[in-house]
């Protein structure tokens, strides 16, 4: 299924996905890179442990068709229905499911997991049960685009600097790195984002460092926020990387300028480099 992390989206997606559909039972699981087999491993809303384990491959029952889709998928009886394959009817005959809803996670274009949703009564599910399900799935995949995300900047924040513009990328990186933090869930890759954002800060060296710049403390938005600002983008741009309003961002903006004794953007930037806040 993935790491820590991932189970517990999982986990928190499939609760959302039963409070906001109504249906009692959900499961469901995501698939190792470069795999085409999916294991269930979170189970919400079961009175059997009949479902956890179940390996489901591409194109085989409910869940392997949305697999092999790419696309929603859905039975009114499950054991009866023409239209999957039954490798898995004894799993879902001992939870008593009938009605199954199956959602594929989707990243890229490539499928990462599939949501069920499921009912133990014989019933169409419609759209009203469709949507909140596929918000759920989306939920998934922006977690996994953005943890997809962090892991390229940290394998390219780890690489040794050198040749012309290797501190432009670094500083890129570092930009880049500081937007996503505030959206990740896991508190350990969000600490670890964070270290590696200070060790990029420290390793610019750029001119000594003078006392009075030292001392300058800034809150961690503020250092977000000059980031972008050190990256060229607008204050709406930042926002929009931050998930803050425009006059948000400004306001951050004119505290740090502030506390590093700045009177434009770019002096803003220039004097957190030195004082080792930026790289």
């Amino acid at each position: 299924m993935g790491d820590v992390a991932e189970v517990a989206e999982m986990r928190a997606a499939l609760s959302r996905m039963r409070r906001a559909t109504g249906l009692p039972v959900a499961f469901g699981g995501l698939l190792p890179d470069d795999d085409r087999t999916l294991r269930i491993v979170e189970l919400s809303g079961a009175a059997t442990g009949a479902l956890h384990g179940l390996v489901v491959t591409a194109g085989s029952g409910l869940g392997g068709k949305s697999m092999a889709l790419s696309r929603p998928c859905a039975v009114t009886d499950y054991r009866s229905s023409r239209h999957i394959t039954h490798e898995y009817d004894m799993a879902v005959a001992t939870e008593g499911l009938r009605s199954v809803l199956a959602v594929p996670v989707v990243v890229r274009r490539k499928v990462r997991g599939v949501l069920y949703a499921a009912l133990r009564e014989a019933l169409p599910l419609g759209d009203r049960v469709l949507g909140p399900a596929m918000a759920a799935a989306r939920d998934v995949e922006q977690s996994l685009v953005v943890r997809d995300e962090v892991r390229r900047l940290l394998v390219a924040a780890r690489e040794p600097a050198a040749g012309p513009g290797a501190w432009e990328l670094v500083r890129g990186v570092h930009s880049e790195l500081r937007a996503l933090a505030p959206r990740i869930v896991d508190p350990a890759l969000r600490e670890e984002l964070v270290s590696v954002c200070g060790r990029l800060a420290a390793a610019a060296g750029e001119g000594p460092v003078r006392e009075r710049e030292h001392r300058v403390a800034l809150t961690p938005r503020e250092v977000d926020v000059l980031s972008c600002v050190a990256a060229g983008a607008t204050n709406a741009v930042a926002g929009e990387r931050l998930g803050l309003r425009p006059e948000t961002v400004k306001g951050y903006l004119r505290s740090a300028m502030r506390k590093l004794g700045a009177h434009t953007r770019l002096e803003a930037v220039v004097a957190a480099r030195r004082a080792g806040l930026l790289p």
